[in-house]
């Protein structure tokens, strides 16, 4: 756990320990934003259980999400080179930043807002009986969240993947797009948000060091 909070593009440690954090990591960054959608749901459904198959789909979904990340985070030093804080690592963090900024304002990006943000649409055009039915359409819901939500959490990597600070900050940014009534505002909010801080990591990293770097604790 320590070496995974020790910055930005830091170790993400073995593939069982990985997965075993980020689907906890899922659950709880996502609920604030996918809780209204599984409340709808159950009303819906009205079945004992029911429920519990389209939440479990939904993190089956980000589990796969979670597989790509670690296979990416594991091939990307040695086909790119060393992450190092100092060896191109901040250019890196803030490139990925504004790299997000940007796919907050694609036409992809507005498709896939638009299904989260309209949970009555989306179960409607996906209604499927039964627990597997069930279960299939949390696998749906998760798909259009993984393509609406996967910038933010690749700039969760950049910064720093185990930081209790950024990780409030991205779910805090994932629930406003989706929860907020203005979208607009949301969305451009949300875009700002990661520009001024893509560009506050390039710039002026000193700005943010003591957020983006762990302060080291003494020896005993």
């Amino acid at each position: 756990m320590a070496g995974m909070a020790s910055g930005p593009w830091t170790s993400l440690g073995t593939f069982g320990w990985f997965l075993g954090v980020w689907i906890v990591m899922m659950a709880a960054m996502m609920f604030p934003s996918v809780a209204p959608t599984v409340a709808l749901y159950s009303k819906m459904s009205r079945k004992p259980m029911a429920s519990s198959f389209f939440v479990a789909g939904y993190l089956l979904t980000w589990t796969g999400a979670g597989v790509v990340a670690f296979l990416v985070g594991l091939l990307g030093p040695a086909l790119a080179g060393d992450f190092a804080w100092e060896r191109g690592g901040r250019f890196l963090t803030g490139a990925t930043l504004l790299v997000a900024a940007a796919y907050e304002l694609t036409p992809l990006k507005n498709v896939c807002l638009s299904k989260c943000r309209s949970p009555l649409g989306l179960l409607l055009g996906s209604w499927r009986d039964g627990r597997l039915g069930a279960l299939r359409m949390g696998m749906r819901n998760g798909a259009w969240c993984v393509g609406c939500c996967w910038a933010l959490m690749a700039s969760l990597f950049a910064l720093g993947f185990m930081s209790p600070l950024w990780m409030v900050l991205v779910a805090a940014l994932i629930a406003v797009e989706k929860t907020l009534p203005w979208r607009r505002v949301a969305t451009y909010g949300v875009t700002a948000v990661l520009v001024v801080l893509g560009v506050l990591v390039i710039t002026s990293p000193d700005v943010l060091a003591g957020f983006l770097m762990p302060i080291p604790r003494p020896m005993r």
